[in-house]
Formats: structure tokens, sequence, C-alpha cells
């Protein structure tokens, strides 16, 4: 624990005026970002008595090591490089509204040449359209099956929608009137834009204007006697009804607008958020954050409008915003919004009438999430401590192992060697800080030796200066030590491990290991191992950490063997590389139909001249038939096409699961 009068700013030092400031640890982490609009007068309240100090501020201040500052022009630049911050730095001490799950949304990818619409969950990406967020996926399918009567917009996925220009023939929703066809030339790149556009619009609220051209669409028909098209009109009027009655009207005047409540204790606060378009609740959401210093509402209004219009541009932000109370001073956020929008926001306390209705029961819901979120964290809070705590005497450590790195390895009989590193934190699991190693030193099945490798390398690249690069500005990897390191195995890897660390200079961080067959934990230099009982919450912990390096291992394993596996007969072409083996694929859209072109045609591939176009052939030609190729992932028989789209896809990683050394 550290003192803060060590690392406290010189009188007069500081600036008085408008800033933000960063509190880093004794690693250099970023573990707090906050703004002022004098920083003198905010950092003295810092470094005050610690007994005067909210509980969560006495333990932040006394966590950091040091603090720094940068000065800007107005509040309103401290608004926008305090959000920026926080977002790259991920502070554990800042309030940070995490959601309970991940809401999808229905997305209209207008970046596309040939927009679809599809359920989406995660960040948003530029250039894409959401309406939402929906409580449930099938909400989403089944608004979409209503519209897409009306607004038979593309839904199909990039192979789907390739495969169908390539065969000239759409898939079932096109025959069905569901989907307009773009792939096989229907309608123009152009009229499919103008129908994702409408689609867009009547998403947005714009409904009643829609229907009622529909209506008078259908009139027009029944008076000229065209009755089959009055009828289908009359149908889509009926479809469009039926998805516009899944959410009340909640406000008569047709408003757009996001309501925020709050229910908070000394400790935590909970937000829920009513997304209302065109009078109706279009999406809601809820938030829990730990608050970490006495925070007030109109502060925590202020972290929530940030934090949820952060990414948000355009008609993401609505033209109204009803809050329980305003932020301090108010004019900063408005004109961040105003710029977010590209045109005024309205932000304000509702007082009376249909608004102030909505907000109790936007209220109301708080308060449940908030008691909700407070009956499941309890048992979960305690049930982590008590199984760190139990790691922590079981393995004689001073302080129970906040941080903890498992090391797994993984290979098909001695071929394809991997490793995986996975990290805990306070007990759960930090996807993010998960890494892979290819071991390419050696084959064979030798665990050890690979055990030693990757521990090696892992430390290899521990920095003791900042996490974070000063010459690219970007987090180092591997920059923050563990206190506990699990391998899975027994005697001889944790040997292995303990002279890896030995040889990095490592004499700080505890070792064990965790052998599958008894479930017995080995620790260094010791001839027996340590025993826990079968109802140990931190054998149970333990085991999740190493069950989780194991699995991401083995799909590691499972992706190189499937690459392997799927291997092109293009690779043996001498002078042929990846750029242009890709770019032959992609013109000819599988190896079959690569095999059958002649030489001339395989010369239209730009970048391939007709030495090249020769051996290729030649290669082809010369390919004598074999057994079918196996995906040894899924095991599954793979056809010449298949065997394409893998090879050309390359290593895949999923998004959750980053970082390859």
């Amino acid at each position: 624990m550290a003192d803060p009068s060590t690392y406290r700013p010189a009188p007069g030092q500081i600036p008085d005026s408008p800033g933000v400031y960063k509190f880093r640890d004794a690693d250099s982490r970023v573990i707090y970002v906050g703004k002022a609009k004098s920083l003198r007068q905010r950092l003295a309240n810092y470094f005050q008595d610690l007994a005067n100090l909210h509980p969560r501020t006495r333990q932040m201040v006394t966590t950091a090591a040091s603090v720094e500052w940068t000065v800007v022009g107005t509040e309103v630049e401290a608004l926008q490089l305090e959000y920026t911050w926080i977002k790259e730095f991920d502070p554990r001490f800042n309030v940070k509204y995490r959601d309970d799950k991940s809401y999808p949304f229905l997305a209209v990818t207008m970046n596309e040449e040939f927009p679809r619409a599809q359920v989406m969950r995660g960040s948003k990406k530029k250039g894409v359209r959401y309406f939402g967020p929906y409580g449930h996926a099938w909400a989403i399918r089944e608004t979409l099956d209503l519209m897409l009567r009306v607004f038979p917009v593309r839904t199909c996925s990039a192979g789907v929608f390739k495969r169908a220009e390539q065969i000239g023939r759409p898939c079932l929703l096109g025959y069905i009137g569901k989907c307009s066809a773009p792939c096989v030339g229907r309608v123009s790149a152009e009229e499919h834009r103008d129908l994702a556009e409408e689609f867009c619009d009547f998403m947005a609220g714009h409904a009643g204007t829609y229907v009622k051209r529909l209506e008078a669409q259908m009139r027009e028909a029944a008076m000229e006697m065209e009755y089959e098209k009055a009828a289908r009109l009359r149908d889509d009027i009926e479809a469009l009804k039926r998805a516009m009655e899944k959410n009340a009207v909640v406000l008569g005047d047709g408003t757009d607008a996001d309501l925020l409540a709050f229910a908070q204790d000394e400790l935590e606060a909970a937000v829920q958020i009513f997304h209302v378009r065109g009078g109706r609740v279009r999406g809601q959401r809820g938030w829990v954050t730990d608050k970490v210093e006495q925070i007030d509402t109109p502060l925590l209004v202020e972290h929530a409008l940030v934090q949820l219009y952060g990414e948000e541009s355009g008609e993401g932000v609505p033209r109204e915003v009803l809050v329980p109370a305003l932020p301090e001073p108010v004019e900063p956020v408005l004109t961040w919004l105003a710029e977010r929008r590209g045109s005024k926001v309205d932000l304000r306390v509702p007082q009376r009438g249909d608004k102030r209705e909505l907000m109790t029961t936007v209220e109301r819901n708080a308060l449940q999430a908030l008691a909700l979120h407070k009956t499941k964290r309890a048992a979960d809070l305690t049930t982590r401590s008590v199984a760190l705590q139990e790691i922590a005497d079981a393995l004689g450590l001073d302080t129970a192992p906040l941080r903890i790195e498992c090391y797994d390895i993984s290979h098909l009989q001695g071929q394809d060697v991997v490793a995986s590193m996975v990290v805990f934190e306070d007990g759960l699991a930090r996807k993010s800080e998960y890494r892979r190693f290819a071991i390419k030193g050696f084959e064979g099945q030798d665990d050890v030796r690979s055990m030693h490798e990757v521990i090696t390398r892992r430390f290899r690249h521990q920095e003791q200066a900042p996490a974070k690069d000063e010459e690219t500005g970007k987090a180092r990897r591997f920059a923050y030590p563990p206190q506990l390191i699990v391998v899975d195995g027994g005697q001889p890897q944790v040997a292995a491990a303990q002279q890896a660390l030995m040889e990095a200079g490592v004499t700080d961080v505890a070792l064990c290991g965790l052998a599958k067959r008894l479930e017995e934990v080995w620790l260094p230099d010791e001839d027996d191992p340590v025993v826990l009982p079968r109802s140990s919450e931190g054998l149970y912990l333990l085991q999740r950490v190493r069950d989780e390096a194991h699995r991401f291992a083995i799909t590691y394993q499972r992706q190189k063997r499937a690459k392997r596996a799927t291997s092109s007969a293009l690779d043996t072409v001498p002078g042929l590389g990846e750029s242009r083996r890709q770019a032959l694929l992609k013109h000819f859209g599988s190896l079959k139909k690569l095999k059958a072109a002649t030489i001339d045609e395989i010369c239209e591939v730009p970048g391939v001249g007709r030495r090249t176009a020769e051996a290729v052939a030649a290669a082809l030609a010369s390919r004598t038939p074999s057994a079918p190729a196996v995906n040894m992932a899924t095991g599954e028989i793979m056809e010449e096409s298949d065997i394409m789209g893998v090879t050309s896809a390359g290593d895949f990683t999923p998004e959750s699961d980053q970082g390859k050394p």
C-alpha cells in the first residue's frame, strides 16, 4: 500500500485551469482518469486525510504511485479527452457501466455495395445503421421476417451472396419474394440501396408516412381494378402494422428520445435506458457500475451520457435526452452531444405528463436491476474471495493471487505443437489478455521442453518500465506480471517452468501445477503434492483456469491442423506468392474452375504473367486425385471449394481471444 504523500505534487506545481489527470500504479498502468474545471482544486481533494476519503477513492490513491495531468483549453475538450483515455487505458477504478449481457441490434450494413439486414452484437462499426437494442435475438428475426415482405433487402451472408452470383440462381428467399435478389441482377445496386434506405427510415420511426403512402397506392389500385396489386399492398400494410404493434405507444407526440434513470447506494449504481423512437419503446438496456468515489447523480448522468454516445453519431444520438438530473455544468455536455449528433440536442429533466410517467417506469426498472445485481454479486464475490484465499493458504502465499496465468501445451502426435496462456484477474477470465504460442523450434511429444520455451518467451517480453511504448504509443505485450503461474501438468512441467523463471531472473511469482489424473497441486521442489478437498472453491477455480487454458490451446491447435490439411496445390508453384494465389482463387472461385481454365484465361488475372500461368496449369494438371481432405476442426469431408475458402481465409482468431506472439 503506497502513501499518497510520496507522490503528491509540490505546492503551486498544479495549474489552476481545465484539464484531465491520470493516476498510475507502480507498473505505470493507468488506474484512474478524471477531468476537472480546475486541476489544482480537484487534485487537492485526493491528497487529504485518508480517513475522510470514500472507501474506493482511498483504495485508488493508495494503489497509485504517481499522478500526471494534461491542460486543455475548454471543458468540452476535457470531456472529449477523458472519454478517449478511458476507452484507451480501461482504468480499473473508473466508473464503467458494465452491461450484464450483450444486447443484439438489428443492423443494416450501409457501408456495403448491397446493404444487408442482420442481427449484430458487440461494438458498433462505422457505416452500419443500428436499431435496438432488443432483449432477444428472436425478437429481431421476428420483426425482420415481417418487414422483408415490404422491404425485401438482402439478409444472406457474403459467402451465400457470392455463391448465388456464381451460379446465377438466387436463394430460397429470392424465390418466395422476401429478397429482391440483387445477386442475380433482379434489381440494380442503386435500387437495392434505395430499398435499404426506406427500410432504415421505417425502422427509425418514420412509419406513419410510409403506411399512409401504401394505403393511398392500395386505394388507387382498387379504383383501377388492379385487385391483385391492391391485395398485395393490403397484406404489406397489415405486415407493417403487426411489426409496429410489437412496441406499444408510450409518447403520443411521436417523440424520439432516450430516457435514463438511476438507482444507487454508497458503493454501486445501476442505470436503465429506454430508447423511444416515434413514440414507441424500441429498445431497453441496463448497466451496473462500482462507484469509485463519492459521486452524485449529476456526475453519474455525465458518465452515462459519455459512455452511451461516445461512439454514436448522427441519428444514433436522439433529439431529446431525458435524465433525472442535469450535469453540472451542463453546457459542455450539451455542446459535446450536439457535435455528436450534428444538430441541437435537448437535455432536460421531465416534470409532468407522459414523459414523467415513463421516467418513473424507467426508475422502477433501475431499482429492480440493482436489487437483482446485489443478490447475484453477493454470492459471486464471496465465492471468488473464498477461492482466492484458499489458494493462497494452500500454496503458502502472503496475499491472494489477484492475477493468475495458466499455460497448457497441445499437439497431435507431436505435430503442430502450440501453447496457450490464459489470464484470470480477481477470479474472472480476462480474455483480452489471452495469448497463444506456436512452438516452431522442434517437433515431438516433449511437453516439458515446450513448457520451458513458453515460460521463457513470456518473461522475455516482460517489461519493467511503462506499460505503453513511448515511441509507438501502443500498449506493450506481457507488461503486467502475475502473482501466480499455473501449468497444466505434474512435477516435470512444474520443474521446467521453475527453471525458465530462474533463468529469466523472476523470483517474486508463485508457481504450481495441476495434474489431471487426481487433480493434485504440485509445487516446485516438493516430493508430495498438495491435495485440496474436492469441495474446495480454490480447487474449483484452479480447475476452471486449467480447463480454459486447455480449451484455448486445443482451439488454436485444431485451427493449425485444419489449415495444414487444406493446403492448396498452388502452394507448390514456384514464384507464386500469397497475394497472387489469393487473386487466382478469387477470380475463378475454386480450384476446379482454375484447373479447367486455359493459359490465356489465367493470364487475365492481374499480376499473373504467361510463364506463371503455364506453371500454374502444369501444377494443376500433374495433380493426382487423392483422398478427400478432412477439416480437422470439425471432422467433415471438404470439397475443393471449401478448401479454397479455408486457405484464403488464413489463420482465424476469435475476437475475444486476441494475441498471437
